[in-house]
């Protein structure tokens, strides 16, 4: 009571032509929909756009992409940290990458994850920290700092086609890995861990899907697949017991095996060739999501939808697949329209049973506006915004409902309502006439809505997903 009370204070001395009641109306339930894009430093592909780049432009870019994120309603970004055993924050373990910098070890002048943490959350966006497990430099020629892997530990290096590889079979190895992870789990405040295909390397096949170099650590695929799902499983469960609201996502290569399912062609066997059990991990729920990377087309010998159908048919985790937006109009791809990807993002909303999603490949195409696929999607598919989905699984607790007053003046209505503890993030709903419309309000508790809403309700969101039931208030 002294909490409404106090919130009834914020309101009292201002002449309100308009006030708003406690009601009973049943409001929609919150639209959920994971909406994100890989942004990748590696080769500067989407962020920075060149090796070295002033800091304050560097900030600058990172902002233009949160900003392009915000504007078209998209809940996540999955920002790549880790891409060959460098750091694109500060690390104790290994060196800032030069991708950021320039130069191996020499520092940005600032931390660019704690930036992008910092401006994503006040942009409602959710953070993915992105690693690369194992891979230690995607090119010999690039020079390293004398605290990198290659130099301090060179007995777990193995060297494969252009690519310097830590040997997954090393128990350093993984226990490396695990302490970067975990690291960057303990002192930032991410959403998500998520980690990439590349957990052996991709190699050459011949007409008949014979791999043309083995990896050279005299180990079966088998014995690699052990290896593979006791890191994955071990990921899971560290992450879980220091912070369980955080999710974990791996985007696997789209397809587990060739001809699975049936119909499906590929040169390259992931099961086999990269150790890559990922049905088993979906089946036994050690990640949080799945974004296998269906890049290719619906009618095609890899149709994106029955690929679709068939990853979520493969557990009860959402699958949210990866969608090449890079290749509209692309020499990858010659010729895919645009209509393409609006057809995919369509297909992620009615195929399966669990949480809706996708991640876009990647946001570069985004910011390009390649196709006018931005515009398409802000037109047609991102016309409202939608809230990441819950992880039932992990937590179902609801957060406590928030006491709320609202009252209009001049055109305006100020609402107020009780912070929740644990929430970060409030949904707000406002009806006119009969058709709801939602907001998101990230850090605070309180908002001003222009004209006259006949009813208004606010749900408290927990880090979980979790969204209470909506305080309900509507026109005297």
């Amino acid at each position: 009571m002294i909490r409404v009370l106090f919130l009834s204070y914020l309101l009292v001395g201002l002449s309100f032509a308009q006030k708003y009641a406690p009601s009973k109306e049943v409001a929609p339930m919150v639209q959920r929909e994971f909406r994100a894009a890989w942004v990748a430093c590696v080769y500067n592909i989407d962020w920075p756009s060149r090796k070295g780049l002033a800091s304050n432009s560097q900030r600058a870019e990172l902002l233009a992409i949160l900003d392009r994120a915000a504007s078209l309603k998209m809940n996540a970004i999955i920002f790549q940290v880790r891409p060959n055993a460098d750091a694109v924050y500060q690390s104790r373990y290994e060196p800032w990458s030069h991708w950021i910098s320039g130069s191996q070890g020499k520092s940005p002048g600032y931390d660019p994850l704690a930036y992008c943490i910092q401006q994503a959350h006040a942009r409602g966006i959710e953070v993915h920290a992105w690693f690369n497990p194992f891979r230690a430099l995607p090119s010999a020629k690039i020079p390293t700092a004398s605290n990198h892997v290659v130099r301090t530990n060179p007995e777990i290096i193995r060297n494969f086609k252009t690519y310097k590889w830590m040997d997954p079979s090393s128990s350093f190895t993984r226990k490396r890995a695990l302490a970067v992870i975990m690291d960057v789990v303990k002192r930032y405040d991410i959403d998500g861990v998520h980690i990439d295909d590349y957990f052996y390397p991709y190699p050459d096949v011949d007409s008949q899907g014979r791999a043309k170099q083995v990896f050279p650590d005299g180990k079966t695929p088998a014995a690699r697949r052990v290896v593979t799902d006791g890191f994955v499983k071990s990921m899971y469960a560290s992450v879980k017991a220091k912070k369980p609201w955080v999710r974990v996502g791996i985007s696997p290569f789209g397809i587990w095996r060739p001809g699975v399912p049936a119909g499906t062609t590929a040169s390259i066997d992931a099961y086999h060739h990269l150790s890559a059990d990922s049905r088993k991990w979906l089946k036994e729920g050690w990640c949080d999501y799945l974004s296998p990377q269906l890049y290719w087309r619906i009618k095609s010998p890899q149709s994106f939808s029955r690929l679709l159908a068939w990853w979520r048919s493969q557990g009860t985790r959402p699958v949210w697949p990866g969608l090449a937006v890079s290749r509209i109009n692309s020499s990858d791809d010659p010729g895919r329209p645009t209509s393409e990807i609006l057809n995919q993002v369509s297909l992620t909303r009615t195929v399966g049973k669990n949480y809706v999603g996708h991640v876009f490949w990647s946001m570069r195409s985004l910011m390009e506006n390649r196709g006018k696929i931005a515009n398409e999607l802000a037109k047609s598919f991102y016309r409202e915004p939608s809230l990441v989905p819950p992880m039932p699984w992990v937590n179902r607790k609801l957060p406590k409902t928030p006491n709320a007053v609202a009252a209009g003046s001049k055109g305006n209505v100020n609402v107020v309502w009780s912070a929740v503890p644990g929430c970060q993030k409030y949904a707000v709903q406002v009806r006119v006439g009969r058709n709801w419309q939602l907001s998101t309000v990230t850090a605070g508790t309180k908002i001003i809505l222009r004209g006259s809403p006949d009813a208004i309700a606010i749900s408290a969101v927990n880090r979980y997903g979790n969204t209470s039931l909506p305080r309900v208030l509507a026109k005297r």
